[in-house]
C-alpha cells in the first residue's frame, strides 16, 4: 500500500501549492508555461493549473474554460489510480483503460487535436484561448 499512498501524497501537495499559489493571480509564485511565454501560443497543458485551482473552488465551468482537456484527463487520471490502488489492495490486477491497446494513440490524437484547435485564431476557436 506504500506506492498507492505516496501517488497520494504527491498529488495532495500539488494541490495544497496550486491552492496556495492561486494560477489566477497573475504574476504569482507559480511558473507561467514555457510554450506560451516563448511561442505565444497555448500548449495542451495551458490552463491546467488554473483549471485545478477551479475545481478545487468548485467552479466546474471555469475548469471547463481553462482546460477542457486537461479536466477529461484528470478524469481518466483518478479513474486508473483508482483501479491501480484496488488491485493493489486486493492482490489482483484490475485491467484499466490505459492498459487497452487503442490508449496510447487516441490520447495521442486528443492532444494533438486540442493543441491545434485552441490555437485557431478565430471564433468559435478563439474562446478556446487561455
Amino acid at each position: 500500500m506504500g506506492a498507492p499512498l505516496a501517488v497520494a501524497a504527491a498529488a495532495a501537495l500539488v494541490c495544497a501549492a496550486t491552492w496556495v499559489g492561486d494560477p489566477t493571480t497573475p504574476g504569482g509564485p507559480l511558473p507561467v508555461c514555457p510554450t506560451k511565454a516563448l511561442l505565444g501560443i497555448d500548449c495542451p497543458g495551458c490552463g491546467s493549473a488554473r483549471m485545478l485551482y477551479s475545481l478545487m473552488h468548485g467552479d466546474v465551468a471555469a475548469a471547463v474554460r481553462f482546460n477542457a482537456l486537461g479536466l477529461v484527463a484528470l478524469v481518466l487520471l483518478v479513474w486508473a489510480y483508482a483501479a491501480w490502488t484496488c488491485g493493489r489492495m486486493t492482490g489482483r490486477r484490475i485491467r484499466g483503460w490505459q492498459h487497452r491497446r487503442w490508449s496510447p494513440m487516441v490520447a495521442l490524437l486528443l492532444v494533438a487535436t486540442w493543441f491545434v484547435v485552441r490555437n485557431i485564431p478565430f471564433t468559435p476557436f478563439s474562446a478556446l484561448y487561455v
